[in-house]
């Protein structure tokens, strides 16, 4: 590859990751939405662009851009999610353990897994992308897209039966459904989602309602928040990292089985109670999915998340092949973005300790609670409120039957199987 391409890679990995900052910090402002206003202004980017970079490498800058912006927020979004109780799509339930370890004063001992699980995960995928490339390129994508249903299909048994050795069965199965009803409503049927803001996404009141709203409201304590610790070590290893690229290279290619999901999958077959370990596994397999989406890309030209579709709509089939330029600059892009991303979030969690610990935790969790519904108003207006409601009376029933939240991820499950 030209060395003037992997500077110009390097160089807008950094940019991208300024914005990954912005949209994993802040609830609600995703990745997807920054890459969905890029595409909009691709023309006047492109205009302004041409003078400084050749024309025929403006598209490759800007997905460089936007897919960097994407790793740092897989590796970020973990900081709100375990300070604020406001998740991402891709992990929700692993707002329950890490707010656990808050509570124990050992929130930074969450942050620190999730970064190394995401460091892990990108870097095994950046090594396994053009292997899997090449076989995907070469028949085995035909020979996986046939058993998409079936896959779905044991993975949803897999979840019941984790209920069912919990004794939750009923429970659990309600919880899925009712997610899943919900999830196929806010996904499928056209309600309206705009606010004050603009239009936003109505994921945020659904997982809020269903996941972190829930935690808040339920706890009454008014002491402070417990001094936050942090001893500056590895607190889990590669192991649960690695675990999560096994679960992270199916959800990179099937629909449907996000890291939250797959992390659930991995601790029924792999148990480990730990709470830690578990935020690594989900924090490797976002972050690996993010990555190997690309691979999806290139081989069917379709994308499993906004960011890689406006990827796809920018480069068309130039992205397409094996080991093409501009893969191979996205590939880049993610190494580059994954340094950073680790840094930064280790950062990010050492500013929101310092913070959380002046407050009591009944005034935190008010406050949180207040921002989170003011975001969902502002970002989704009256609608948005009235799915957070209806998320939210399904959020409580597993802490009112003393079970697991795992089959809320009905949420997303179930529209894709009903698809």
């Amino acid at each position: 590859m030209d060395p003037a391409l992997i500077v110009l890679a390097f160089t807008t990995s950094c940019l991208g990751s300024v914005m990954g900052v912005f949209t994993g910090l802040v609830p609600g402002i995703h990745t997807n939405t920054l890459a969905s206003m890029m595409l909009v202004g691709y023309p006047a980017i492109a205009a302004s662009v041409s003078g400084i970079i050749p024309e025929e490498y403006v598209p490759s800058a800007v997905c460089c851009l936007i897919m960097s912006a994407s790793v740092v927020h897989s590796f970020l979004d973990f900081v709100p999610s375990v300070f604020i109780g406001a998740p991402d799509a891709e992990d929700a339930i692993s707002v329950l353990p890490g707010h656990r370890l808050l509570l124990k004063g050992q929130g930074m001992m969450a942050v620190r897994a999730a970064a190394v699980g995401s460091l892990v995960g990108c870097s095994a995928a950046i090594l396994l992308a053009v292997p899997l490339q090449y076989l995907m390129i070469n028949g085995a994508s035909e020979f996986l897209d046939g058993f998409t249903k079936a896959i779905l299909v044991a993975v949803v048994g897999v979840l019941l039966y984790n209920e069912f050795l919990k004794g939750n069965l009923v429970i659990g199965t309600v919880c899925f459904l009712l997610s899943g009803a919900l999830g196929y409503a806010v996904m499928e049927l056209p309600i309206p989602s705009t606010g004050i803001l603009g239009e936003g996404t109505l994921l945020l009141p659904m997982l809020s309602g269903l996941f972190g709203l829930p935690i808040l409201l339920s706890s009454d304590d008014g002491h402070p928040m417990p001094r936050q610790t942090d001893d500056g070590r590895d607190p889990v290893g590669i192991v649960p990292g690695i675990k999560g690229v096994v679960m992270g290279s199916v959800a990179g290619w099937f629909p449907g089985i996000t890291s939250t999901v797959g992390a659930t999958v991995s601790a029924t077959i792999m148990p480990d109670r730990s709470p830690e370990r578990f935020i690594s596994t989900v924090a490797s397999i976002g972050t690996v999915t993010s990555v190997l989406s690309l691979v999806t890309l290139s081989v069917s030209g379709g994308g499993r998340s906004g960011t890689v579709i406006v990827i796809g709509d920018i480069l068309g089939d130039s992205v397409r092949g094996f080991m093409t330029e501009p893969f191979m600059m996205l590939l880049i892009s993610s190494a580059v973005a994954s340094l950073l991303g680790f840094v930064l979030t280790i950062w990010a969690g050492r500013m929101m300790s310092g913070l959380v610990d002046r407050v009591s935790q009944k005034t935190m969790n008010r406050i949180v609670i207040a921002f989170v519904v003011s975001l969902i108003a502002a970002t989704t207006g009256i609608w948005g409120i009235a799915v957070m409601v209806a998320a939210l009376l399904i959020g409580f029933i597993p802490s009112a039957n003393d079970t697991g939240r795992t089959c809320l991820c009905g949420c997303l499950m179930l529209p894709v199987l009903l698809m």
